[in-house]
């Protein structure tokens, strides 16, 4: 823990606490928290908004983009992630509340710290119309 606290305090010293760390390490890995803030650190989540409203977030991997949604009504989870970390520890075998983009995704949102994009109608009718011609 005092490890993450010194990676940590010099990069979000005033956003991110030392008391939000405890409370973070007491729920998650140590592992799981540094990759979720050096997803962050890379501005690898994305906040994409359409004109009507609607928000969504976006976390880049190595390989691939994976949708994470947020908020979803409180039934059974309030999060999802595409990816198949989250399929696998979170939904098969319970071992965790949430993979590193659901993590990244939430602490970026809370830390104002998403890459913040619009989404045009034109650019979202090009993208819906490239998706159904395969």
């Amino acid at each position: 823990m005092l490890i993450l606290l010194q990676l940590v305090s010099n990069h979000y010293c005033k956003d991110l606490t030392e008391e939000s760390l405890h409370k973070l390490h007491d729920v998650f890995p140590d592992s799981l928290i540094l990759a979720a803030l050096d997803l962050i650190d890379q501005r690898k989540v994305t906040e994409s908004a359409t004109p009507w409203g609607f928000v969504e977030y976006e976390v880049l991997s190595s390989t691939t983009t994976h949708i994470v949604y947020v908020g979803l009504p409180k039934t059974l989870m309030s999060s999802y992630c595409t990816c198949p970390a989250f399929n696998f520890t979170v939904l098969e075998t319970g071992q965790s509340l949430m993979c590193k983009h659901v993590l990244a995704t939430r602490l970026a949102i809370r830390l104002g710290l998403c890459v913040k994009q619009q989404i045009s109608l034109d650019y979202l009718a090009t993208s819906v119309s490239l998706r159904y011609q395969r």
